[in-house]
C-alpha cells in the first residue's frame, strides 16, 4: 500500500520547485543578456562605443524579470490548481512566462552591436 504525501511533502516540494525555478530563471536571462551586452561593455575599437549602462541597468532588469515573472507565474498557477496534485501545469506556464519575457525582451532590447557607429574605418 503505497502512502499519500503530505501537505508538508507537497508544500517542500512545490518550494524548492519554485526556487530551482527562480535559479533557472536568473540564470537564462544570464546567458540571454550575455553574448548581446558583450560588445557595449568592451566598448570595440579603444573602447570608443563603451556603453555599462547594459550593466548597471539593463542586467538587473533582466534578472528580476526573468527570476520574477516565472515564479509569478508558478505561484498563481499552483493556487489554480491545488486539487490536481500535480505541478507539471505550473512548471508549464513558468516556462512559457520566462519564454515570453525573453522574446519580449528580444523584440524591445537593442544594445549597440557591430559595427560601431561613432567609427568610420580608414580614408
Amino acid at each position: 500500500m503505497s502512502e499519500q504525501p503530505t501537505s508538508d511533502d507537497r508544500t517542500t516540494a512545490e518550494s524548492a520547485g519554485g526556487c530551482l525555478l527562480a535559479a533557472s530563471g536568473a540564470l537564462a536571462g544570464l546567458l540571454y543578456w550575455a553574448p548581446r551586452a558583450a560588445f557595449s561593455i568592451d566598448g570595440g575599437f579603444e573602447g570608443h562605443a563603451r556603453d555599462l549602462t547594459v550593466v548597471f541597468v539593463d542586467l538587473p532588469l533582466i534578472l528580476l524579470g526573468a527570476t520574477v515573472l516565472p515564479l509569478v507565474a508558478w505561484l498563481l498557477t499552483l493556487r489554480r490548481t491545488r486539487s490536481a496534485r500535480r505541478a507539471w501545469p505550473a512548471a508549464l506556464a513558468a516556462l512559457l512566462a520566462l519564454g515570453l519575457f525573453l522574446f519580449g525582451v528580444d523584440v524591445c532590447w537593442e544594445p549597440r552591436q557591430l559595427p560601431d557607429p561613432g567609427y568610420r574605418g580608414g580614408i
